[in-house]
C-alpha cells in the first residue's frame, strides 16, 4: 500500500504529550498507529473530536457487545463502499469473533452471514438508515424492541450506524488509506 495515507497535504502538527501517549498504546496494543488517527495529526483538536466519539461509540458502557458494534460499522462501511472502514473493521470483526468468514460476509453481503435474529435485525436497521433515513418509522424500532434491544440500545446502534455513515463519507472524499496490517489480521 502507498505510504500517503490520504490524497491531501495536510501536514502533521506537533502532538501534545497526551496524544502521543495514546498513539503509545495504540502502537502497543495493535502494533500499529491507525491510519485514520494520523490522518487527523494536522489538528489536535479534531483529532481528540474523532477519538472522543469513537472511544465512547466502540468502547464505552453499552447494551451492544463490541462485536456487534463492529458488525453495524462494517455494513454501514460495506453499503457505502468504504475501503477504509471495511478493511479496518473488517480485521475487528474477524478479531472478535474468532471466526475469519463472518468478516467477509459482513463485507460482501450480511445476508450471507449465519445471524441471530438479534444481528440480523439490528443490521436490517443499520442498513435502511444509511440507505433511507428518511423512511425510518416506529415499526423499524419496534422490531428491535422485538428481539431483546433496548431503547437505550436502539439510540447506541443509530448513533454508531450514523458515526460511520459520516466517517465512510470523510474517508471517502479524502481517499483514505488502510495501514497495511489490517490485511492480514485474524485469518
Amino acid at each position: 500500500m502507498s505510504e500517503k495515507i490520504t490524497a491531501l497535504d495536510l501536514p502533521a502538527q506537533e502532538l501534545s504529550e497526551a496524544t502521543q501517549r495514546y498513539f503509545d498504546v495504540c502502537q502497543e496494543k495493535l502494533g500499529m498507529v491507525p491510519n485514520v488517527l494520523q490522518a487527523y495529526t494536522f489538528d489536535e483538536t479534531k483529532l481528540a473530536a474523532f477519538t472522543g466519539m469513537y472511544n465512547d461509540l466502540m468502547l464505552g458502557d453499552s447494551g451492544l457487545s463490541k462485536l456487534e458494534r463492529e458488525m453495524i460499522a462494517v455494513v454501514v462501511s460495506s453499503i457505502n463502499k468504504c475501503y477504509y472502514c471495511l478493511t479496518a473493521h473488517g480485521a475487528a470483526v474477524r478479531a472478535l469473533s474468532g471466526n475469519p468468514a463472518l468478516g467477509e460476509q459482513l463485507v460482501m453481503n450480511f445476508r450471507a452471514a449465519d445471524l441471530d435474529d438479534r444481528q440480523r435485525v439490528m443490521l436490517e436497521f443499520s442498513e435502511k438508515l444509511t440507505e433511507t433515513p428518511a423512511k425510518m418509522e416506529e415499526t423499524d424500532r419496534q422490531r428491535l424492541r422485538d428481539v431483546g434491544f433496548s431503547d437505550r440500545d436502539i439510540w447506541d446502534i443509530s448513533s454508531t450506524a450514523a458515526f460511520y455513515n459520516m466517517t465512510n463519507r470523510v474517508a471517502s472524499a479524502i481517499d483514505m488509506r488502510p495501514n497495511s496490517e489490517y490485511a492480514g489480521q485474524s485469518r
